[in-house]
């Protein structure tokens, strides 16, 4: 894939990039840069070879596959945070755009680690932090050059919020026409453009809390903000669509993300029985309307987790339980037969599930191929992920300022992700940042 980016500066260490620099990304105020595809070398505060400057080339660099990738994020709380750290990850440099009291999430207390909020530093790693009040003529200007510079910007502002700074699409895009432009809303940019988007709200008018707790008690919220963090990851997945077309084309465009739509599609079975079949699904507490068994069941000491989905996980579970008849009844012989007659079936598999423990019929089962797991709290899920070999904690940073963090779930053989910045302090990079797009491109100045 060619270089995406060239409108970046470096900080930090040397950094060494291969590609073609501008053709895919590369603007200056609108104008497209002509390079060859040669690698260039550059060095803290130095001159480029052949004759570049640090202001026409790329951004910071983390090694990972978005090298070269200069992100504007105008966005705060989760969704959009979500999205330009995945992002960050993967190589690209995110310049996270704060107003002077800082990300919402900052104060969201507690529990916090050395006086910061956990939930500020578990989405902002790898980025710098520029505070900028947009209300001050100077400091929109330097919003607005960032907006020129970079290939990619994400805000999730009411629909047309930024448009009195001209940061919306149309003005963000006239000087800068191959910008992947996000927008993150709650309930788009139509007649819903002035509801507020909080995940909460989405959970409910969407469905999903009618679905969640037991049938008869009341409706119940996710355990976390799922639909930001769904909304997040279409973000990123519009991103990178967006901006393969911009290196097939040269142009750019806006991708649009809203909360409620994310929510309908992440309904899945549930989206499709209403939207395919007209049928309107009801809570059901832990159990699954068309697998059984697909829910928690008592053992002699916690409840376990027993997904056998499929005719063979059945008979395999039935071995290991000790009673391979019950594969065999024409009751349960199918899942369509187990879904319809599980009251029948549920206390032929207790009776023998209580006579051990969650975590010995978890080993058991596991070597059985039958999908199970015990019902952990959250140490212990990083406990189990410790034990399958995932190192899920990693630190963000180096030194005094790392900070343990949790991995990112992908993995590349080739350009693995990395984290070489903790979450920044707020305006930790103000001043470098304020005196790079203080200063003109060479292009230019020429």
């Amino acid at each position: 894939m060619a270089v995406m980016g060239a409108r970046g500066l470096q900080f930090g260490a040397e950094l060494q990039i291969r590609g073609r620099v501008g053709e895919a990304g590369g603007r200056s105020r609108g104008r497209r840069v002509d390079v060859a595809a040669r690698c260039v070398r550059i060095r803290d505060g130095g001159q480029v070879s052949e004759g570049r400057t640090e202001a026409e080339v790329v951004t910071v660099s983390h090694g990972g596959p978005l090298t070269g990738l200069l992100v504007a994020d105008f966005s705060r709380v989760l969704a959009g945070p979500y999205a330009t750290m995945l992002l960050a990850d993967m190589g690209a440099d995110v310049v996270k755009v704060e107003g002077p009291r800082g990300d919402d999430t900052r104060s969201w207390t507690p529990p916090v680690r050395d006086g910061v909020s956990t939930y500020y530093l578990g989405i902002n790693r790898g980025k710098r932090s520029i505070a900028l009040d947009l209300g001050d003529p100077a400091d929109a200007e330097l919003a607005r050059e960032l907006a020129r510079r970079a290939d990619v910007m994400i805000e999730n502002f009411k629909p047309g919020g930024l448009a009195r700074f001209r940061l919306d699409y149309e003005a963000v895009r006239a000087d800068n026409p191959g910008i992947v432009y996000t927008s993150i809303s709650g309930f788009g940019a139509g007649a819903g453009r002035k509801v507020p988007g909080y995940d909460l709200m989405v959970q409910a008018v969407s469905g999903l809390m009618s679905l969640t707790g037991d049938p008869d008690g009341p409706p119940f919220r996710a355990g976390i903000s799922v639909f930001d963090v769904m909304a997040g990851n279409h973000s990123v997945i519009g991103i990178l669509a967006a901006l393969r077309h911009r290196d097939a084309t040269g142009a750019g465009q806006l991708v649009e993300i809203n909360l409620l739509s994310s929510a309908l599609s992440g309904l899945v079975n549930h989206s499709s029985a209403y939207a395919a079949g007209g049928v309107v699904p009801l809570r059901m507490g832990n159990a699954h309307p068309s697998v059984f068994p697909y829910e928690p069941l008592p053992t002699a000491d916690n409840d376990l987790i027993i997904a056998a989905a499929n005719d063979g996980q059945f008979r395999a579970l039935c071995r290991v339980l000790g009673i391979p008849d019950v594969a065999d009844d024409p009751l349960f012989a199918r899942n369509a037969d187990r879904t319809a007659n599980r009251e029948q079936l549920r206390p032929l598999l207790v009776e023998r599930l209580r006579t051990r423990g969650a975590v010995e019929w978890f080993e058991l089962l596991v070597d059985a191929g039958v999908p199970s797991g015990p019902i952990n709290t959250i140490d212990g899920g990083f406990a189990m992920a410790e034990r399958f070999e995932l190192e899920p904690i990693v630190p963000a940073g180096e030194g005094d300022r790392a900070l343990p963090t949790t991995r990112n779930p992908i993995r590349f053989s080739a350009t693995p992700v990395s984290y070489p910045l903790p979450p920044p302090e707020l305006d930790e990079h103000g001043a470098e940042l304020r005196k790079w797009l203080g200063t003109a491109p060479e292009a230019d100045r020429g």
